[in-house]
């Protein structure tokens, strides 16, 4: 009678035992889950983090299309003062005058810029297009930006220096006895001046290539 009377208290007790270590076994769970939360979470802050790849992504194809605009501005402007030549006559009628862009060394080297930079433009395509697959590309997006700084410096000096002849050519400089020829040689300053248009364009939008490219580069 007492060895049953105590195999029942084993058997009680052995039962509640169980009892505490499921409620135990069960809270840890809870707790494990609680835990889990933590890369949720940061699986939440992830998602958050699809609006800056979604920018990324915007930035990449705006970078693409600027390029080809500027290299078609580039381009333009090339060709324009290229080709740029007026013969005048002048009195009597046997005396002709020519005007050319080779004739001014700074509209050669506004021609050889701008060649310079279209050449670019267009090599640097494919590497863009690569930006708009691979997002996360970070050191080919800085090779780019050193790359386009150095091309508006090229592009920006090209400019100037054929805007300040270009000026000359207009409204001519009396103190230092330099006269105005666009009176004769119109069809040559339209074009120059033309040309320039194309170019300061190219420059601005270089500008804002380097911008979208510098904020791509930050997103990372």
């Amino acid at each position: 009678m007492y060895i049953s009377f105590t195999l029942l208290y084993l058997a009680s007790s052995s039962s509640q035992n169980y009892s505490k270590f499921w409620r135990f076994s069960k809270k840890a769970t809870q707790i494990t889950k609680g835990m889990k939360t933590g890369p949720l979470e940061s699986g939440e802050s992830s998602s958050d983090a699809t609006p800056a790849k979604l920018m990324i992504s915007v930035v990449a194809v705006l970078d693409f299309m600027l390029r080809i605009l500027a290299a078609a501005g580039t381009l333009g402007s090339a060709m324009a003062m290229g080709t740029t030549e007026e013969t005048v006559p002048l009195f009597p009628q046997s005396i002709l005058l020519n005007a050319e862009y080779s004739d001014l060394p700074m509209f050669t080297f506004f021609v050889i810029a701008n060649s310079v930079a279209c050449a670019y433009l267009v090599l640097s395509l494919p590497l863009s297009f690569y930006h708009i697959i691979r997002r996360a590309a970070k050191s080919s997006r800085i090779i780019l930006v050193m790359f386009d700084t150095v091309m508006l410096a090229l592009v920006t000096a090209g400019a100037s220096t054929a805007a300040a002849i270009v000026y000359l050519a207009h409204k001519g400089n009396a103190n230092a006895n330099w006269f105005a020829i666009c009176q004769q040689f119109n069809s040559f300053c339209e074009h120059t001046s033309g040309s320039l248009i194309g170019s300061f364009a190219a420059a601005f939008v270089l500008i804002l290539i380097i911008i979208t490219s510098a904020i791509a580069s930050s997103q990372w």
